[in-house]
């Protein structure tokens, strides 16, 4: 018969619970970390955008607070093109990801590494290749991950994110680092994040909200998900809204147009556009830009009057979530923070500012009145491939937030691109929130293996 007390252990494990979605959490500190812990993790994220690929590499503590990494707060290196950009080469793929392993290798100590989890989450770009050839392409990155290197690794952890999952990965870590994590819904912040492929939007909403979002058809990502994070329930919201990122909706701008050339285009150029192995023309019009006819446009690409069978919808008849408090402070990111920096109507040395669509509408007549040799001159901070593309992008930016999300011109916004936790700034991406999910579920198990050997060591 086995004694008390290693009964007592084998008890203490089976009750733990399996950690899903990062229900173990502490509550955020200083960012510190600079001095050893008797317990540290790492979790090594790739991030597998359309327009490039990306390494996180982040440290925490037994409370899951974050550490530092030598000086950073976290490693963060980016190449370029991104894993779409090989679809018919796979392996050329995976080894363009080759310099981002050897950067988190050279961070995580040699002896953590087997216990570190390395994850590929990959987003629209991958997502609009197929099955077939992004599954190659994974399969590729597969190899690479369990041969060139000691992370510990697990083929369920190298694939295309749901759409919601990005959303959902987003709020957890914009939260996390505004230490929100275990407030009541309401005290929490919605996110919208405009990549190149796809934009997301997630919020918290009331469990009575929850209760009335709409079935989802067999195959369907949910609209809704419960997760329990640091000891609270909460309801959240997340949809991906997929070729509605900010590249991919200026093939849908190009391509929706009734002339042999474009209205969102600056005056002067003349040229094509590529997006996903198709060519557009990107011709001005004789006459150049045009705010109001760009606007009608884009209004037409986001499907704004599509029949909605739901009673609160955005665009595309996709169900909004209803709103409520969980929506009521947005913190937006990506290429919504890029393009306002490089216009100038944010100080692009600040990593946050306060906005409201308005001020992207201001911008966005300014643009659309100047011809490409104008706007060369008006805006050095952009660059020269996407210049052309000024007066479009930011009719597309403000039609997207206020006809598209419902927001009030005067509603105010936060756009941010790093956040301030402690004495340091993370970068606003989803990569935290799914290191947060894998390193707070093996933090579980291996506590309860601590306790375990504990207890056994006393007989």
């Amino acid at each position: 018969m086995a004694p008390p007390l290693l009964l007592r252990a084998l008890s203490l494990l089976f009750l733990l619970p399996l950690v899903v979605d990062g229900s173990v959490l502490g509550r955020k500190a200083a960012a510190g970390g600079r001095v050893g812990r008797e317990i540290e993790s790492y979790a090594v994220i790739f991030d597998a955008g359309s327009t490039g690929s990306r390494v996180h590499v982040f440290r925490f503590d037994e409370n899951m607070d974050l550490l530092y990494l030598g000086d950073d707060i976290e490693l963060f290196v980016q190449v370029k093109p991104g894993l779409s950009s090989y679809a018919d080469d796979p392996q050329k793929a995976a080894n363009s990801l080759i310099p981002l392993l050897e950067e988190a290798e050279g961070v995580v100590p040699e002896e953590l590494q087997p216990t570190t989890p390395v994850r590929l989450g990959a987003t629209a770009g991958l997502r609009n290749l197929g099955e077939e050839k992004s599954e190659e392409i994974l399969q590729a990155v597969r190899d690479l991950f369990q041969n060139n290197s000691l992370f510990e690794y697990k083929s369920e952890w190298i694939t295309v994110l749901e759409g919601y999952q990005e959303g959902s990965y987003l709020w957890v870590a914009m939260n996390y680092l505004l230490g929100n994590l275990g407030n009541r819904y309401s005290d929490t912040v919605g996110v919208v994040d405009l990549g190149g492929g796809s934009v997301q939007m997630a919020y918290a909403l009331s469990e009575q909200a929850a209760a009335n979002a709409p079935n989802i058809s067999i195959g369907g990502d949910p609209y809704v998900t419960k997760q329990l994070l640091n000891e609270t329930n909460y309801y959240l919201y997340a949809y991906s809204y997929l070729n509605y990122g900010l590249l991919a909706a200026r093939a849908g701008i190009l391509e929706a147009a009734d002339e042999p050339y474009n209205y969102c285009m600056l005056g002067g150029y003349t040229g094509s556009y590529e997006y996903n192995g198709e060519v557009y023309n990107a011709s001005a019009s004789p006459s150049g830009s045009s705010y109001s006819k760009c606007r009608t446009e884009t209004i037409k690409v986001l499907k704004i009057n599509e029949t909605c069978a739901y009673e609160d919808c955005t665009f595309g008849g996709v169900w909004s979530g209803g709103g409520g408090d969980g929506q009521k402070n947005l913190y937006v990111a990506s290429f919504f923070y890029d393009r306002a920096a490089q216009v100038g109507f944010i100080d692009s040395e600040k990593p946050n500012a306060l906005v409201t669509p308005s001020d992207f509408e201001e911008a966005t007549k300014m643009a659309c009145k100047l011809s490409l040799e104008e706007a060369n001159v008006t805006y050095p901070n952009v660059a020269e491939e996407d210049l052309p593309y000024i007066c479009m992008d930011l009719v597309y930016e403000y039609t997207l937030l206020v006809d598209g999300f419902g927001l009030e011109p005067s509603q105010e916004i936060i756009l941010v691109t790093k956040v301030e936790y402690g004495d340091s700034y993370v970068g606003a991406a989803w990569p935290l929130g799914s290191a947060i999910e894998v390193v707070s579920s093996q933090s579980t198990q291996s506590l309860a293996m601590k306790n375990l050997r504990r207890l056994w060591l006393q007989q």
